[in-house]
């Protein structure tokens, strides 16, 4: 199981300073939108810059424009990016294309999926090489992430990571599921010390 830290402030300096910090703690590093959306692809250009040897993920949702999205984000620095399972077909097959020419990879996202059962049991076919089973933040229900997991699971060929608000009190629940990854945001970011926070998680897994 990795533990892939999201880092999701409107500071790109003090993101990059924190993400120095767990870079030897984490397995990934994720690169979220608002910071996307503020910075663009000189956010991915500074992580890269900062930590050459990291795994970056910039969560880009890719929709349409497929191809020089694609190119640009991951000619930037990132090594995966996201695109959302709710796309046509087309669009998430030549997102895979053409990230797998750049020998880069793929994450379907299924945040806007209308079948999140059919859209992992589709993901291999599509090309993509892992599954983001992802809980909207502003929409989180435990519930319903407990009912739908199963199915995801169940449907999938490819490793699934898990983004649910993850915190301390909910940790040994998203462990019992057993992903491939866990995504982990603020609990972290904004801990008091990051890095002893990081530990915490990575000690679990």
């Amino acid at each position: 199981m990795k533990l892939q830290v999201v880092f999701n402030s409107l500071d790109l300096e003090k993101d990059l300073s924190i993400a120095q910090s767990i870079q030897d703690i984490a397995d990934q590093i994720t690169i979220g939108q608002l910071l996307l959306f503020k910075y663009g692809i000189t956010a991915i250009s500074r992580f890269r810059d900062a930590m050459p040897k990291a795994k970056i993920i910039a969560d880009t949702k890719i929709i349409e424009f497929c191809k020089d999205s694609t190119k640009l984000t991951l000619d930037a620095g990132a090594d995966w990016i996201t695109v959302l399972a709710g796309a046509s077909q087309n669009i998430i097959h030549a997102t895979c294309t053409t990230a797998h020419d750049l020998g880069k990879r793929v994450m379907l996202d299924l945040i806007d999926a209308r079948s999140r059962g059919q859209s992992a049991l589709d993901a291999k076919s599509y090309g993509a090489d892992a599954i983001l089973f992802h809980q909207s933040h502003d929409d989180y229900d435990e519930l319903a992430l407990m009912d739908e997991w199963d199915m995801v699971k169940g449907n999938a060929e490819l490793p699934v990571y898990l983004s649910a608000k993850i915190n301390r009190d909910n940790i040994q629940t998203i462990l019992n599921l057993s992903p491939a990854g866990i995504l982990i945001g603020k609990s972290i970011t904004q801990a008091d010390d990051p890095a002893e926070e990081a530990k915490f998680f990575r000690n679990l897994i």
